[in-house]
């Protein structure tokens, strides 16, 4: 009866490594956290997540079907749409992607929090638009991605 603990904690240990991506720069990671306003006639948008859970994980993100990057734990992407439109941001899940289509009012800058939910066989992602604030405060504490690299297309 003492093997059970042992096999579940050595699942556990395996299964609790991080993953992780090509980073940005210090640099551009610290100008992105500046949160000045987006280029003219633009939104800017941060993609992020900060959840504990799924650390062994990395997950695609795409904006409007293009590949923005795959996030791994505790990093973050910033990007920007063309404002005043409805823009598609889709993350891969188990089964199918998740998406969320917000209106992007030019001048801004919108935080969307990737977060990481259980699954039959391998953990899924949500998307959530945060508020500014919450947003901000999460961002500054995490770095930036480099994007561009998804493991697969959408």
């Amino acid at each position: 009866m003492k093997i059970l603990p042992a096999i579940a904690m050595t699942a556990a240990l395996t299964l609790s490594g991080c993953a992780s991506v090509d980073m940005a720069s210090s640099a551009d990671s610290a100008k992105a956290k500046e949160f000045n306003p987006p280029s003219e006639g633009n939104a800017g948008v941060y993609i992020y997540r900060d959840s504990f859970v799924g650390k062994a994980l990395k997950k695609d993100i795409w904006v409007n079907s293009n590949c923005l990057g795959e996030s791994a734990p505790d990093v973050f992407f910033y990007t920007e749409v063309e404002g005043d439109k409805t823009h598609r941001i889709d993350t891969e899940s188990e089964f199918s992607p998740n998406a969320l289509e917000v209106m992007f009012e030019a001048g801004k800058n919108y935080f969307i929090r990737q977060f990481i939910k259980m699954g039959v066989f391998v953990g899924g992602a949500g998307l959530e638009l945060m508020p500014e604030e919450q947003g901000k405060m999460a961002v500054a504490k995490l770095d930036m991605a480099k994007p561009g690299n998804c493991s697969k297309p959408m």
